[in-house]
């Protein structure tokens, strides 16, 4: 089969999205066996794990709705309008029991990636972050069910599924939502280059010019500071799941460069969405 850059053009997604987005679906509905406890609340949330689950299984079925083609306006893209769009959608759809969440997380998670093979949508779609290709957009519910994912995992004492291979399949949406969610009065005024790695591959460049962040799959040519930084951590911290603190001190971030006192701002240049 003709593939270029390793994406296969039948399918029309990066070789193995499709098969993460539905691997990391079934991990969720594995969390919510007979035994979860649905009224738990999430550590340092407002919500518990059924409004949680609940989320997932809304978020789920838009996607598969944008993966489709159908328009559906869901705030504005800002993180206040994103939380107000949140509450709305729990506050309208009622279901709470474990079973029915999970199977409807996965059957979304399927018809999303179905009609992604499929090319239903045309490019770009309009998603709740702007516009996206539609490689993007599975990209994105990848990112938004191992968020979440995490979350019930943490709550229900449960392993978490992320790891660096479904981390990697983040970045497509990672790096155009990045420019998406920067806080401007964090950046105003700003000069730096960034070079991003992650441990075993994945890298790429952040730019700063009088506080405008740019993002390029690419490094600049002389970053002014480079972040070595763990997969899974990376993940967790653009989330907003973690702080910087303890994984520095566990070694699983390193900094070095010209300007290497960069690297702490870098992480509040976002506000998770």
């Amino acid at each position: 089969m003709d593939s270029v850059a390793g994406q296969d053009i039948r399918r029309g997604l990066p070789e193995g999205l499709g098969a993460a987005i539905r691997e990391t679906a079934e991990d969720i509905a594995a969390l919510l066996g007979p035994d979860a406890d649905m009224e738990l609340r999430i550590p340092g949330a407002e919500w518990s794990v059924g409004e949680a689950a609940a989320h997932l299984a809304v978020a789920n079925e838009l996607m598969a709705e944008l993966a489709a083609g159908h328009a559906r306006p869901y705030g504005d893209g800002t993180p206040q309008s994103l939380a107000e769009a949140n509450e709305r959608s729990l506050a309208e759809f009622g279901e709470r029991a474990a079973e029915p969440l999970a199977a409807m997380i996965v059957r979304y998670a399927d018809a999303c990636v179905k009609a992604l093979e499929e090319g239903a949508a045309e490019d770009p779609v309009v998603t709740p972050l702007g516009p996206m290709s539609p490689q993007e957009l599975g990209s994105y519910l990848l990112t938004h069910m191992l968020g979440h994912g995490y979350d019930l995992a943490r709550a229900l004492g449960r392993a978490h599924m992320i790891d660096r291979v479904r981390v990697g399949l983040t970045l497509p949406f990672m790096l155009t939502a990045m420019p998406r969610v920067t806080d401007p009065l964090r950046t105003a005024g700003m000069n730096a280059r960034y070079d991003i790695r992650l441990w075993g591959g994945g890298r790429f460049g952040v730019t700063l010019a009088d506080g405008v962040l740019s993002v390029d799959r690419q490094p600049p040519a002389r970053p002014d500071c480079t972040i070595l930084i763990e997969p899974v951590t990376f993940l967790l911290m653009g989330l907003g799941r973690q702080g910087q603190a303890g994984p520095i001190a566990r070694g699983r971030i390193l900094v070095w460069g010209r300007r290497p006192w960069l690297a702490p701002r870098f992480p509040g240049l976002f506000t998770a969405p």
